[in-house]
């Protein structure tokens, strides 16, 4: 029985009751929440015993998820899996293995069997690699291989699947409709696109929907409902394309919930900021308030290098609205496999972008941590200060290479220091 199913018949289940009380809310509140759809347990049944568990959505705590994985590039395991150990060093709730390169299995396997905290996965990669080592090209998958994967997956305890179920013949209308300066750019999406194209089928995912929601029932993999039309650019933001996919993602929740799953929707994507709160509220009234999943936002197509940050200004926003899921990006977006030095710079941007929002969200904890390293910094408590920092080595390492002396003030202002003066004032 799934967490949805259990909620509904009234049970409040042991992890149920430890993530509320982890998230200062009642069991009650927080199973309320699971049966009416607006917050959900990525948990697959195989996996219960996992040490950190986290629940997503309304009036919690918002979440953070990375992104590793191989490429086809670069297929070592090995640093994938210290990819992995960083991200969760640096408070990562949750991580997506998207994997395209080498062994998918194995490279799966070592992220679940090394993972206390949930794993996602984009299954139609895994699709494509086998259709390419079998008959040779990417895009000769049919149904049943389409299945098997995410059966084989779900199997294997992959604890929510990105399915690009909205990229259907009526949502790619829109783009011939209404041109693109970027067209798309989901990886998923346009694999999905390209082999309805080629083959003149609806995509399966969609055409079998129900087929979908029965396997995710069977093991309660949450869904996460990808956004294959996300825009790319800031001038294709909330057009047509990606209002199209977003109503059938909505139509798609409320049937995946009937069948007992657990739906997230994922959302843009690239966005400039006055736009950003229309796309949450867009989402929250077509999708029934389910959980919203933001990449990014990225606020700027300008910030190459950067775009860590340009993701966390648009995640901070879209959190402060209502986005319940930051999926972090890093500075190596758009430009190159990242290392494991930018999964820790993308995991921190979206950390402080996320804490940003839960203060605004009146998330008690938030406040609470703000108090207590304001405290400590009014008394020039050096060690606790650093303690209570997000990232705490970086904080200890400035502080030690510029302070030769460890005084009780820093070097920005000496003797000068304003804490010092008005603590005798």
């Amino acid at each position: 029985m799934t967490q949805l199913e259990e909620a509904r018949r009234g049970r409040i289940t042991p992890l149920v009751k430890k993530l509320a009380k982890d998230e200062g809310v009642s069991a009650r509140v927080l199973s309320k929440r699971l049966k009416d759809g607006t917050a959900v347990i990525p948990l697959n049944a195989s996996r219960a015993g996992i040490r950190k568990p986290c629940a997503i959505g309304k009036g919690l705590r918002t979440k953070v998820n990375a992104n590793i994985g191989t490429s086809t590039d670069a297929a070592g395991i090995k640093k994938e899996v210290e990819k992995l150990r960083v991200a969760l060093a640096c408070g990562a709730d949750t991580v997506m293995d998207l994997s395209v390169g080498g062994s998918l299995q194995k490279v799966r396997a070592a992220i679940i069997a090394s993972s206390p905290v949930p794993v996602g996965t984009v299954p139609v990669y895994e699709i494509a690699v086998r259709a390419e080592s079998l008959k040779g090209d990417f895009l000769k998958f049919d149904e049943k291989l389409a299945f098997d994967v995410l059966e084989d997956q779900a199997r294997e305890g992959v604890d929510f699947f990105t399915i690009h179920a909205g990229v259907t013949k009526k949502s790619t209308l829109a783009l011939h409709k209404h041109k693109r300066l970027m067209g798309i750019v989901s990886r998923g999406g346009a694999m999905m696109a390209a082999w309805m194209r080629r083959t003149g089928k609806e995509n399966p995912f969609y055409a079998h929907f129900d087929k979908v929601a029965e396997i995710c029932a069977r093991y309660d993999v949450a869904l996460s409902l990808g956004d294959g039309l996300r825009p790319g650019s800031i001038l294709d933001a909330t057009d047509a394309a990606q209002l199209s996919e977003l109503i059938i993602l909505g139509e798609l929740a409320k049937k995946a919930r009937a069948k007992g799953v657990q739906v997230m929707i994922e959302g843009p994507g690239h966005v400039p900021l006055d736009q950003i709160e229309q796309n949450i509220l867009l989402q929250k009234k077509y999708c029934n308030g389910a959980p919203f999943y933001v990449l990014g936002p990225l606020v700027t197509d300008v910030a190459a290098g950067y775009d860590h940050i340009s993701g966390a200004i648009g995640g901070a926003l879209a959190a402060s609205f209502g986005a319940d899921f930051l999926c972090y990006v890093t500075p190596a977006e758009h430009l190159r496999h990242p290392s494991a030095s930018d999964v820790k710079e993308g995991v921190i941007a979206s950390r402080i972008a996320a804490h940003a929002a839960d203060i605004v969200k009146k998330i008690p904890s938030a406040l609470a941590w703000d108090r207590k390293l304001s405290l400590a910094r009014a008394k020039r408590d050096w060690k606790k200060q650093i303690c209570l920092s997000i990232d705490p080595v970086k904080a200890r390492l400035y502080r030690q290479s510029s302070t030769p002396k460890l005084s009780d003030v820093c070097t920005m202002c000496g003797k000068y220091c304003s804490l010092k003066l008005s603590g005798k004032v």
